[in-house]
């Protein structure tokens, strides 16, 4: 019996004395340092985000991913994912804990879902009288085709000129499901409050003459401002405006009267910059709500407009002063945000927005 009670005792001690060890272990723990979290956003429109966190002395780690309660989960080696059922911007916490010692980090990410597109709207024919389709881009892949188009990143000179207030990235530009989808989004990068992107085919493919089909759905709101034009291909060497410019499709963005009217401009040089331009606007709705073809009919003496092949408006380019029409331009396709003509986005301006094309297509 004593016997017994003896290795009761020792039992008892024992675990006392490793319970006084564990504790002290933990109350003698070294906090976690140097927090940082890695975030890679899938690029195929799954919403998929792959979170990786690191912190020095940190033994397990906790995530939560800014979708609402009950949505975190506890990891050992920092590494998890979670899957965003909607595009947005979240805001993802992480908490390193060594022992009883914790700290933690937050970061703000974009997410890009690839949601399903109506593809409402007019359809232009692929073949007109007389005239031969002798380029087009469907979008029918996964990124945007290099044989075609080059990316021109950053805020440029004074805002391109313009004094936009976005920096343009390649990451702004997706394709999918023969879609080409540039989206606008608050986010600060290179200095820029906002991010979008400029595309064009500069070099690649020029154009003299002929008709441009451009089927697109535009975005909107205040400071929001779309575009698909044409520069001159001599413009390295014939500084702008003497090399030219065709705006084939603008819109400023900012509620009614703006939201659903297309501007088309040209810009050249004759004694000084001269521009000149029509605008059209819709009897019912907006740009945004379904897809719109925009469409310039180029030949040696004119360029007239169309919106869904109704003509809005025409330019006369004869005449030794409108000689920048006799030449071959390159093709671009941007989204803006803010500049000169728009103004800054304001209160009431929704981002991301997306700019949607579905094709373009040149015949001659």
């Amino acid at each position: 019996m004593k016997t017994h009670t003896f290795f009761k005792n020792l039992l008892l001690i024992l675990t006392l004395l490793m319970l006084n060890i564990s504790c002290k272990k933990e109350a003698n723990a070294t906090a976690p340092t140097d927090l940082q979290l890695a975030a890679q956003i899938s690029d195929d429109g799954s919403g998929r985000v792959d979170f990786v966190a690191s912190a020095g002395n940190a033994d397990r780690y906790l995530f939560s991913f800014g979708q609402g309660t009950n949505e975190s989960i506890r990891s050992a080696d920092g590494k998890a994912y979670t899957i965003y059922a909607e595009s947005g911007t979240y805001t993802v916490k992480v908490i390193a804990y060594a022992g009883d010692k914790s700290m933690e980090i937050t970061k703000q990410i974009t997410v890009d879902r690839n949601e399903v597109i109506d593809n409402v709207g007019y359809i232009s024919p692929e073949s007109y009288p007389g005239m031969t389709l002798i380029w087009r881009d469907e979008f029918n892949g996964s990124a945007l085709d290099p044989k075609f188009w080059n990316f021109e990143e950053g805020n440029g000179t004074e805002g391109w000129g313009n004094r936009e207030l976005q920096y343009y990235r390649k990451e702004n530009t997706s394709v999918h499901n023969g879609y080409l989808t540039i989206t606008a989004k608050k986010e600060s990068f290179g200095g820029k409050e906002y991010t979008s992107s400029r595309l064009t085919t500069e070099a690649k493919k020029e154009f003299l003459y002929g008709r441009i089909d451009f089927r697109a759905k535009l975005p909107k709101g205040q400071g929001i401002w779309p575009a698909f034009w044409a520069l001159g291909a001599n413009i390295r060497t014939t500084p702008w405006p003497s090399s030219g410019e065709i705006d084939i499709m603008e819109m400023v963005g900012g509620g009614l009267g703006k939201d659903n009217t297309a501007h088309g401009t040209v810009h050249y040089e004759d004694g000084g910059h001269k521009y000149i331009g029509g605008s059209t606007t819709l009897t019912s709705g907006d740009f945004f709500d379904k897809f719109h073809v925009f469409s310039l009919v180029w030949t040696e003496t004119s360029l007239k407009w169309y919106v869904d092949n109704v003509e809005f408006y025409t330019f006369d380019t004869t005449g030794a002063n409108k000689d920048e029409f006799r030449r071959s331009y390159f093709l671009l396709i941007n989204l803006a945000v803010g500049g000169n003509w728009p103004g800054a986005p304001n209160e009431s301006t929704v981002l991301p927005q997306k700019y949607i094309v579905d094709y373009v297509r040149v015949f001659q």
